[in-house]
């Protein structure tokens, strides 16, 4: 017999699985506690403490005496006007941030990669593909070259698994100082991996140089946010 953490972990992943497949619709009201522990196969106390883990990542409201609700998809804002790392400002907003590397791969650049980091053709760089999650659920795919330059000549591919500016922080010593960067709307079948792709066409693309306290070139980003999951703001003022 599982353990009943263990049991309570299956329970609130299966139902997340199914908030994230459309079975159940934002704003819907899910099965009562019974029929929810017949489907699982679970008590019910099993199923009520299911249910409190998913309130406490705000992906469910309860209403006693009524029942309990989908809450809509919890968007990530950032302003663009800070440098922060992903990771930062999913954190900032109250959700878990996660990182899925898809691939982690050493090639040379291509002409147009080379033309925008002031880099010759010959460099070579990793390459990292990643999902960016908050609370498990994806909300930016990433494309990054890391030019492997002084001392990030020392990474290997493979070493990353957290926030790429972390890491380099700690292994290098060098960190994002500035950054210049566009933003694009983007419309695309084939952006992303995984069981979500399929689902995402519209994209926002943050397409992204960030330079080191020596002004060097030290991440150039490609990161599509999913329509809807993360939004950016700009504070403008009027100048006297």
């Amino acid at each position: 017999m599982a353990r009943k953490g263990t049991l309570v972990s299956k329970v609130a992943e299966g139902l997340r699985q199914s908030l994230n497949d459309g079975t159940y619709l934002p704003n819907s009201r899910l099965p009562t506690e019974a029929e929810l522990g017949e489907m699982f196969g679970v008590s019910r106390p099993t199923i009520r403490a299911a249910l409190r883990d998913l309130e406490a990542k705000g992906l469910v409201r309860t209403k006693h005496g009524v029942g309990t609700f989908v809450n809509e998809r919890r968007t990530i804002r950032a302003g663009l006007e800070r440098l922060e790392s992903i990771t930062d400002s999913v954190r900032a907003t109250g959700a878990e941030p996660g990182m899925v590397y898809e691939s982690q791969i050493i090639r040379h650049l291509l002409p147009d990669e080379a033309e925008r980091m002031g880099l010759s053709p010959q460099a070579e760089v990793i390459e990292l593909r990643r999902s960016i999650l908050a609370d498990g659920d994806v909300v930016a795919y990433s494309y990054d070259l890391i030019p492997l330059l002084g001392r990030s000549a020392e990474i290997e591919p493979g070493e990353f698994t957290g926030s790429i500016f972390e890491h380099l922080q700690e292994k290098t010593g060098r960190r994002a100082s500035h950054a210049v960067a566009e933003v694009h709307a983007v419309w695309s079948e084939h952006i992303g991996w995984g069981r979500e792709s399929d689902e995402h066409r519209l994209f926002l693309l943050l397409d992204q140089l960030h330079y080191d306290q020596a002004n060097q070139p030290l991440v150039y980003s490609r990161t599509y946010f999913i329509e809807g999951r993360y939004v950016f703001h700009i504070f403008r003022s009027r100048s006297v």
